[in-house]
């Protein structure tokens, strides 16, 4: 048993509420929220937390840790990442196992499960269908039986991690039947593939025209589809990083006809433009769906406020500049994704906290709360009410920095925020109740990481949705 721990004299926030509350820590666990100055427990560690927001440990939803796609893999392992996590204010982050061509989906989830010890944090996971056969519903029922309750489709990358409709369609009946849930990148190929060989005949295929290759139509049509499916079936279905309005309203207004559907949206789609494509170094931007113009973008963050988008994830993918640069003159061979597991949390709270008045409760909602409700962690994480894991942030709302790649702790020489100043940073970050970080020094090194089972869908898929 190891010595209580008392977090003093912070504002706790919650999805619904924020109030001036002591956080008690005994075990790992939050024991207790009491008034300010209350007597401590016999032997309790302090932390003082006066003028600071006292934020339960952001969940990542959307992580890929060493993930490979194409001639490219990432280059960070658990270890790497959860330590770029905590430094950002994340102690949860949920990875992705994708199979490669002939590999089984479960034998790559349990693989990439047991490596969730290296982390500083823990950690849960999405499996992943590609290709339909008789295995398929065994290894759904075996996964979903032992934890790992979602499972990620692709409508786009052909050839590799493209699911067909059929697939999609079968996946999503079973997992309904054993209480999981679809989590699907939307993207129309046939819609991409025909742009594309157009954008390629006219020379505009590189870095510089990533936006141009990838249309916002591709995504509003396979939503719609995607979203036919499931209501034809009554299967709950999660959309990652929706990047435009449009993809946004469209799944709000399936549920509103009754269908469990829900809305991530990552966190360069809801701040950077399509204006960094015209810069000196495009391909360090290169992501999918690409970056969209700055009215597209500015639609999609008026969702924050609506609440129609449901979580806010990462998209980390942590390649460095010569893995980006290697193909800058072909989008279709260079690696999609940017590095963000650090960042998401300091740029939404600058960005929509700090200077757009979106309420400190939602940005809670958004990036702790929510995101452990609909990967079925909830209440263990996204929340600091008693019996939770102590995983705790305490966050400095008024700190004023700037943003750069050699301050950074992510496996990659680069950042797409470079140069931008931020309002708002965490001071400390407790992780089961252990101080990891404080003022920028990570305290403790140790891998304690725990693969998080998750609870099936039928017990623990409604977040909330803020009116």
């Amino acid at each position: 048993m190891s010595d209580p721990v008392v977090v003093r004299g912070g504002t706790v926030v919650e999805a619904g509420w924020s109030a001036p509350a002591d956080v008690v820590v005994r075990d790992g666990k939050v024991a207790a929220l009491t008034r300010p100055g209350g007597a401590a427990p016999r032997g309790a560690t302090e932390i003082d937390a006066t003028g600071m927001l006292v934020l339960p440990g952001g969940v990542d939803p959307h992580c890929h840790v060493g993930f490979t796609s194409g001639e490219f893999t990432s280059l960070d392992d658990y270890a790497e990442c959860t330590t770029a996590a905590v430094f950002g204010g994340t102690t949860t982050i949920v990875d992705f196992a994708i199979p490669r061509p002939g590999e089984a989906p479960a034998d790559v989830a349990y693989a990439q499960r047991a490596k969730a010890w290296q982390g500083l944090c823990d950690s849960a996971l999405h499996a992943c269908v590609v290709d339909w056969d008789e295995t398929v519903p065994d290894q759904l029922g075996a996964l979903v039986a032992d934890g790992i309750t979602t499972v990620k489709m692709f409508t786009t990358y052909r050839g590799e991690t493209m699911a067909n409709e059929d697939t999609i369609l079968r996946t999503m009946k079973t997992l309904r039947d054993l209480g999981g849930l679809v989590v699907i990148h939307c993207e129309a190929d046939h819609i991409i593939g025909d742009t594309q060989t157009d954008c390629a005949a006219r020379g505009r295929i590189g870095a510089a025209h990533m936006a141009e290759t990838r249309p916002e139509l591709a995504e509003t049509a396979s939503v719609a589809e995607v979203l036919a499916i499931a209501e034809s079936l009554g299967s709950p279905v999660y959309f990652v990083h929706q990047s435009t309005a449009e993809a946004v309203e469209l799944v709000a207004a399936a549920r509103r006809r009754g269908l469990a559907a829900y809305t991530e949206s990552v966190a360069h789609h809801l701040v950077l433009d399509d204006s960094r494509y015209a810069g000196p170094a495009p391909e360090r931007y290169v992501c999918c769906p690409p970056l969209r113009p700055r009215p597209a973008v500015d639609a999609l963050a008026r969702h924050l406020f609506t609440g129609e988008i449901t979580t806010i994830g990462s998209d980390h993918c942590c390649y460095d500049l010569a893995q980006k640069e290697s193909h800058r003159a072909d989008v279709r061979a260079m690696p999609n994704g940017l590095p963000g597991v650090e960042t998401r949390l300091p740029v939404i709270f600058s960005t929509f906290v700090a200077n757009a008045g979106l309420p400190v409760t939602r940005f809670v909602e958004l990036t702790s709360t929510n995101p452990a409700r609909t990967n079925g962690l909830y209440p263990r994480k996204g929340t600091l009410l008693p019996g939770a894991d102590a995983d705790i942030v305490i966050w400095d709302p008024a700190a004023e920095w700037q943003v750069t790649a050699d301050t950074l702790h992510m496996t990659t020489d680069y950042t797409p925020y470079e140069g931008m100043t931020l309002t708002g940073r965490p001071r400390t970050v407790l992780v089961a109740g252990r101080p990891i970080v404080h003022e920028g020094t990570l305290l403790d090194p140790t891998p304690r990481g725990r693969h998080l089972p998750a609870e099936p869908a039928v017990r623990q898929r409604r977040p909330t949705i803020s009116a």
